[in-house]
């Protein structure tokens, strides 16, 4: 034990650089607002617990693919339309975008709002149709 009190005391630089790194990780893991989920976690929550999509998008993206039965309210409308959530408040919500950067945000504003299962899918729609998942146009 002693050794390893000289050694910090030798190389404190080390340890105050390891300190804020595991800080600046831990902040950014409470930003990003919900854990995130993969493509397949998506299908079986939505299969198994009933879970609602919740799509970002803009609506000519929308329009150009998206998860079967997906709520759409772009990012742009959610402030003014987040009321409509609330009949899916006892539901899990999974939130998906383009890349998955606006969804963490919602998510954090989704869980300040009292929605208790809130998740985000890992990577957006470009994961969603990377995994060649199927979408649906209109």
């Amino acid at each position: 034990m002693e050794l390893f009190l000289q050694f910090v005391v030798a190389k404190w630089y080390f340890f105050t650089a390891a300190a804020v790194l595991i800080a600046m990780l831990l902040a950014h893991e409470k930003r990003r607002g919900a854990p995130s989920v993969s493509p397949v976690q998506l299908s079986a929550m939505v299969n198994r617990d009933d879970a609602v999509v919740l799509d970002l998008r803009d609506a000519n993206e929308y329009r150009a693919g998206h998860i079967i039965d997906s709520v759409h309210m772009p990012f742009a409308k959610l402030s003014e339309r987040i009321s409509e959530l609330e009949r899916y408040r006892e539901r899990p919500v999974i939130v998906v975008c383009k890349m998955g950067h606006h969804s963490g945000a919602v998510a954090k504003t989704l869980r300040e709002k009292g929605f208790q299962r809130v998740f985000k899918l890992g990577g957006g729609m470009l994961e969603w149709q990377s995994a060649q998942l199927p979408t649906v146009r209109g």
